[in-house]
């Protein structure tokens, strides 16, 4: 009689990801950030980097507590770990404010490295020049004449910004222009 193992051979795990070896992200599509995320994380701790070491895990753990929130576990997308990132990625910023008001330089240190280790992550932010155009074209296609509408043009501008520019930067560009 042939062996177990000889029948059924075992599945050789990656180093690199939780996945089995030859097994195609593309078959999980909208799922690759958060198995990057972890696959740096190994690199990092290879790497005794304990700044990005750390920076990853609190991200990796954001994005668990987002995944077990409410009634039932589900797998976030790419796109949800990505808000997730850019959540983050503000938190710490106003941290390093915060600490920079408080006289603490070398919290608020950390705190912009470990920004900076998760703006890799991050897709690149919109030049002015860019919001500028993409604004414009909302006023256009909204037909807005002043201020009252900023709520119409937001709604049509926050989808194609996404997460590459801040909230409050967009809001203070359609401003501007919906005054002028």
């Amino acid at each position: 009689m042939p062996s177990v193992w000889a029948v059924r051979p075992l599945l050789s795990w990656s180093s690199q990801s939780h996945l089995p070896i030859g097994v195609d992200l593309g078959a999980y599509p909208g799922r690759v950030l958060k198995e990057k995320l972890r696959s740096d994380l190994t690199t990092a701790m290879k790497a005794r980097d304990q700044v990005r070491v750390a920076t990853l895990r609190m991200a990796l753990t954001a994005v668990t507590n987002a995944e077990t929130a409410g009634t039932e576990h589900h797998d976030l997308s790419d796109d949800e770990v990505m808000t997730v990132l850019v959540r983050e990625t503000k938190k710490r910023r106003e941290s390093a404010e915060a600490f920079d008001g408080a006289g603490r330089a070398e919290l608020a240190d950390r705190e912009r490295a470990e920004e900076q280790v998760l703006a890799e992550y991050l897709p690149q932010p919109l030049t002015d020049d860019e919001l500028t155009a993409l604004v414009a074209a909302a006023i256009a296609e909204t037909g807005a004449e002043g201020p009252r509408q900023m709520g119409q043009v937001m709604k049509v501008v926050q989808p194609q910004v996404g997460s590459r520019a801040d909230g409050k930067r967009v809001s203070s560009e359609v401003k501007r222009q919906l005054s002028s």
